[in-house]
């Protein structure tokens, strides 16, 4: 399947930032002993969209408005769609480098593809296979042996119960012993002393009920708002409620609606997104790793290498040895 979304070029020169891409094994020893969900650890939104394919249909999990109005106007709503589709500019493996451990990886089976083929979604579906993407992860883990990755798989559009065994299937065989079981939450040097790097979080009851090597779904907060300070006042809000007790996301991803959208026929997410960054980043900045109750985790974003926020959100660990 060809025909993949190009983003802009104002992300050319990203390709060999690559300073972060050992973090984990340079954080103070001091940190190797603290819990996953309490060290600060930098994720991408929709993560494999920087590949959605001109020549995808639309997802069928998307309103019937959207359809109707791309089988009508096929020529106009497609493009647009497509613009407002796309939350990334780097590849899997550029994220990595970048310094991303958290992949936020919705899984769908098109209705037109065929029986085994497994896509990535976000309205329309990925010119990437699944099974090629684990590959490509676990390619660059063999790589840099004390890395840890975070994989959250959700969605899941399409997916029949053996869609769901075989898959779970491909992450077993890809990852192996890499795979952290599911139990309590270990720390880094536990990780490294077993040889484990991959925590697969499994938005499927029944599946994880059958599979130990599945840890349960990850909470994404979600403002849903293309505002930035409301944004920013939805998270703050979640904080004072107080954290989760395992891992958890903070989502600095602005959010359109269809409303929006009409509003700004000749913009893009990315558009929209790139000018608020600086806000963004000034949030992130501002958080605080660790057990307490406001404290911040996984904090991801949309196109992370377009600034500084992964290298802010690893030097948020620092502040874990001022306490």
């Amino acid at each position: 399947m060809g025909g993949q979304v190009s983003t802009s070029s104002s992300f050319s020169n990203l390709r060999c930032r690559n300073a972060n891409e050992d973090w984990m094994s340079a954080l103070c020893p001091q940190l190797w002993d603290v819990p996953l969900h309490h060290l600060s650890i930098p994720g991408s939104h929709d993560t494999m969209t920087y590949c959605l394919n001109k020549k995808s249909p639309i997802s069928h999990e998307e309103s019937r408005l959207l359809q109707l109005l791309n089988k009508a106007f096929p020529c106009i709503t497609h493009p647009v769609v497509l613009k407002w589709s796309v939350t990334q500019a780097l590849d899997v493996t550029e994220q990595l480098d970048a310094g991303v451990r958290y992949l936020d990886l919705r899984i769908a089976h098109m209705l037109e593809g065929s029986e085994k083929n497994l896509h990535f979604v976000h309205m329309v579906y990925t010119t990437a296979l699944v099974e090629d993407t684990l590959t490509e992860i676990s390619e660059w883990l063999e790589r840099h042996p004390r890395e840890v990755v975070i994989l959250a798989c959700r969605n899941f559009e399409g997916l029949s119960e053996d869609l769901h065994e075989y898959l779970v299937a491909c992450i077993k065989n890809i990852f192996g012993d890499m795979l952290c079981p599911r139990g309590e939450l270990p720390t880094l040097r536990q990780l490294w002393s077993r040889g484990q790097q991959v925590i697969v979080s499994y938005e499927d009851e029944s599946s994880l009920g059958r599979h130990c090597e599945l840890w349960p779904g990850i909470p994404y907060w979600w403002g849903n708002t293309a505002k930035t300070e409301a944004l920013i006042r939805y998270l703050e809000t979640m904080k004072s409620c107080g954290r989760p007790g395992g891992l958890f996301v903070a989502g600095t991803n602005l959010t359109e609606n269809l409303q929006y959208v009409l509003a700004h026929p000749s913009e893009s997410l990315e558009k929209m997104t790139l000018p608020n960054l600086p806000r963004l980043s000034a949030w992130v900045r501002e958080q605080h790793p660790g057990p307490g109750s406001r404290c911040t985790n996984v904090i991801a974003g949309d196109f992370v290498g377009a600034d500084s926020f992964v290298g802010d959100v690893i030097a948020l660990n620092q502040k874990l040895l001022w306490c």
